[in-house]
């Protein structure tokens, strides 16, 4: 069987990033005359007819007012109105484009549909573990109910947690756990590109699907456009993988395009599962350095917690694709296996998943409630720090009560308007005691929180919009001491290469934020 080649630079692979590149420029090209078209049909009109004006200026007023009235944020409304009421053409278009999130109703109704069948299977695993949390943390054990509620998944016990402080690391302990795998492999990731990490793992599937072993893959159109050739799909169900693309990109009208599919999963046999900040690509590896020293980290869990993951890939492969062609599940219990497991640890493990469908910003109340939770310290790791008035306000208040907040960002970023816009949100953080740390090797990828050596996340939730409530995201909360003295050490070794810049943006030339950076404050959504 032939697998990627190891050499970036040979000739197919030299194709592939220009197939990548130019699916990439083309989506882009597409949507910007999409908006240009759009706008001079518009302004057109509104040049030509007088009661036009009045009736766009009409209808903006009352979008308006409906916007104000939204129960969400104000940091999600406010730069809509701005935009709106300046430029009444422009930003209605822009909102009804992207700023009314959630998707179509069609796969509001799909995600609905397939959670109500999938969601009940993982009902009453956790009755006596939620009493076992309540007697060993009352205040910590608030967060696992809230996860339980809104997002439905429960908590568990008789699981076995192993952090990985370096993708690599993960990389290697998947790779070993897929060889093992007896009866299926599902895999769920933002992107995934087809060079040399990749290829050790699709070597590894094609010989297990070859075996009989039930492989998917599934990936996110967006996330991958400029890794993978658009044969790919063609590809692996040549080896005897099944693949599905999420939301494939098509540059016309559509109303789900901001909303991409950012998890990131592995499942082995229902036994074993993988989750974390590292996409399929060998940057994430360190394999190539587009921005210095890449960091980044993962889970790996055995035992209970596992059926969580399986639940949400499940979700996603059969609520992302319409049913007619016959091909998604009718029988979901033979991948919820019983695993009769003992566990080395007495970790309370909590997967989750997060979805727009649902105006449940669960990323979001999780981190907060880390921050509320805490009373010694509260770590954060992000790439992108785009936060809404509530978390800048639950943070800055840890902060307050004496709590140690700190937040580490990037040294080097992937993207420079974003890391402005990163940048912007220090000097409100800081002046209310928040410390905040630039990783100086490079560009530090991994989404997790760690407090009081007791809880801890990791997962694919970024502190930005897009994460808490765009995309389709999941995370594990964990309550276990070992489990947070392991994160809470990689931490350290973080802050022991990261520059402070706290003082910088509490009283120097960082403290003011400039003009440009304020008007990007309007578009902080689509960061």
């Amino acid at each position: 069987m032939s697998t990627v080649a190891e050499k970036p630079k040979t000739l197919e692979n030299r194709a592939k990033t220009k197939n990548g590149v130019k699916r990439m420029i083309f989506a882009l090209v597409a949507i910007v005359l999409e908006f240009v078209l759009i706008f001079f049909l518009l302004t057109e009109l509104y040049g030509i007819a007088g009661w036009i004006e009045i009736l766009i200026r009409i209808f903006a007023v009352v979008l308006v007012l409906w916007i104000y009235g939204m129960d969400t944020t104000s940091s999600m409304k406010m730069p809509w109105v701005i935009l709106i009421l300046a430029l009444p053409v422009f930003g209605t278009v822009m909102y009804i484009l992207i700023g009314t999130n959630g998707g179509t109703h069609k796969m509001r109704e799909r995600f609905e549909e397939i959670d109500k069948k999938l969601l009940p299977l993982l009902a009453g695993k956790d009755d006596k573990t939620i009493e076992r949390l309540q007697e060993t943390d009352l205040s910590a054990s608030g967060i696992s109910t809230y996860i339980r509620k809104n997002a439905g998944y429960p908590v568990y016990q008789n699981t076995d947690v192993e952090y990985y402080d370096d993708a690599t690391k993960g990389l290697e302990a998947q790779l070993k756990d897929l060889e093992k795998a007896e009866k299926f492999i599902f895999m769920e990731y933002h992107a995934i590109e087809d060079r040399t990490s990749w290829g050790r793992i699709e070597e590894v599937l094609a010989r297990k699907a070859a075996q009989g072993v039930e492989v998917r893959v599934f990936y996110d159109d967006m996330g991958s456009i400029g890794f993978i050739n658009t044969d790919f799909v063609k590809k692996l169900q040549g080896l005897g993988i099944a693949c599905r693309v999420f939301n494939p990109f098509v540059p016309l009208l559509n109303m789900f395009l901001n909303n991409r599919d950012h998890r990131k999963i592995t499942v082995i046999d229902g036994k074993v599962g993988f989750t974390g900040g590292y996409n399929l690509a060998d940057e994430y590896f360190n394999l190539t350095h587009p921005f210095g020293i890449w960091k980044d980290t993962g889970i790996r869990l055995e035992g209970a917690a596992v059926p969580s993951l399986t639940v949400a890939f499940l979700e996603m492969w059969n609520a992302g694709k319409k049913n007619s062609d016959g091909e998604n599940d009718t029988d979901f219990k033979k991948y919820l296996p019983y695993y009769r497991y003992k566990a080395t640890q007495k970790a309370f493990v909590q997967p989750y998943a997060d979805s727009p469908m649902d105006q449940k910003q669960v990323g979001e109340d999780v981190y907060i409630s880390m921050a509320e939770k805490a009373s010694k310290y509260c770590y954060f790791v992000t790439p992108y720090l785009i936060v809404t008035d509530e978390m800048t306000h639950a943070l800055s208040l840890a902060a307050k009560r004496g709590v140690d907040v700190r937040i580490i960002t990037p040294g080097i970023p992937d993207k420079k308007l974003v890391y402005s816009m990163t940048r912007s949100f220090y000097p409100a953080l800081v002046k209310n005691g928040v410390r905040i740390y630039e990783w100086t090797p490079g560009f530090c990828h991994c989404k997790m929180s760690v407090a009081d050596d007791k809880m801890s996340t990791c997962g694919t939730i970024n502190l930005d919009y897009r994460s808490l409530y765009h995309h389709f995201e999941n995370g594990c909360w964990i309550y276990d001491p070992a489990v947070a003295v392991s994160i809470r050490k990689d931490f350290e070794s973080m802050f022991a290469k990261s520059r402070e810049v706290t003082e910088e943006y509490r009283v120097g030339k960082g403290s003011v934020m400039k003009i440009w950076q304020l008007f990007l404050r309007l578009f902080a959504e689509l960061m």
